[in-house]
């Protein structure tokens, strides 16, 4: 049914849910977040289904957007640009406001949008050596569609250490960050993602839906006001020329005229 992503649920109910494109470090196409979408719905919509865990296929968890598509944008219009932002953005509410509980078993690195996806878990854990970061600033560009979930997740005081400046960090400073609710090693990771399963099989799942959405409603305003913001924001940097400039000496393996590595 899918091409970019793997949906497998067990006997207890438990969806794992893994990005499917190990060979592109599970890089996002536009493909990939329709298909998220549509997981996010179908998992949410099975009563079966108790439990949801985000991973990845392969040594990354997810490296961000997909070059090829981000190099297609160049070429668009703002309309078709605010287009492409909105499916990022309607994937990433999906996720969000998914009615189970949603694990984030970050087994390798993290970059961009996957920052985001690990923010929209419940719990996110990871394994110690991973690397991260919010790399949008070194093209131009600006973590926008993702910034609501990255900013409810981290808090402003938090996000600002990383959300504008591309530093990479490990896996101890995301925990730091509350990115990640805790860094293990590789071999003990399934376990810890078990011992955060576990629980909610105990809980009603009416109970845990409803508890979810209440939280929700209690942080911060995540709405189709905000959603909009992010993507006239994203939009107005795509037109700059600091975005053109980035994303061309990123590709043609270059130093920005702003210097750098």
């Amino acid at each position: 049914m899918f091409e970019t992503i793997k949906v497998d649920i067990d006997a207890r109910g438990v969806a794992t849910l893994a990005l499917n494109r190990p060979e592109k470090h599970n890089a996002m196409s536009g493909e990939m977040l329709r298909e998220l979408k549509q997981a996010a719905a179908d998992l949410g919509a099975d009563d079966a289904v108790r439990v949801v865990v985000l991973t990845g296929e392969g040594k990354s968890f997810c490296a961000g957007g997909d070059l090829g598509w981000m190099k297609a944008q160049q070429g668009m219009d703002p309309a078709t640009r605010a287009g492409e932002a909105r499916i990022l953005a309607e994937m990433l509410q999906a996720l969000n406001t998914l009615p189970k509980p949603l694990i984030g078993r970050v087994q390798g690195n993290t970059f961009g949008g996957g920052v985001g996806m690990a923010c929209v878990c419940d719990v996110a854990v990871g394994v110690e050596g991973l690397t991260m970061g919010l790399t949008e600033t070194r093209l131009g560009l600006i973590p926008a569609t993702i910034g609501p979930y990255v900013v409810a997740r981290m808090g402003e005081a938090r996000a600002r250490r990383v959300f504008m400046s591309a530093r990479l960090f490990d896996a101890a400073e995301a925990v730091e960050l509350d990115i990640l609710a805790k860094a293990v090693p590789a071999e003990e990771l399934d376990a810890a993602i078990e011992s955060e399963i576990l629980p909610y099989l105990s809980c009603a799942p009416g109970a845990v839906a409803s508890a979810k959405a209440l939280v929700r409603t209690l942080g911060p305003r995540i709405d189709d006001a905000v959603i909009d913001h992010t993507i006239a924001a994203l939009v107005a940097r795509w037109e700059s020329p600091e975005s053109v400039e980035g994303i061309a000496a990123f590709f043609e393996r270059r130093k920005p005229s702003w210097g750098g590595s």
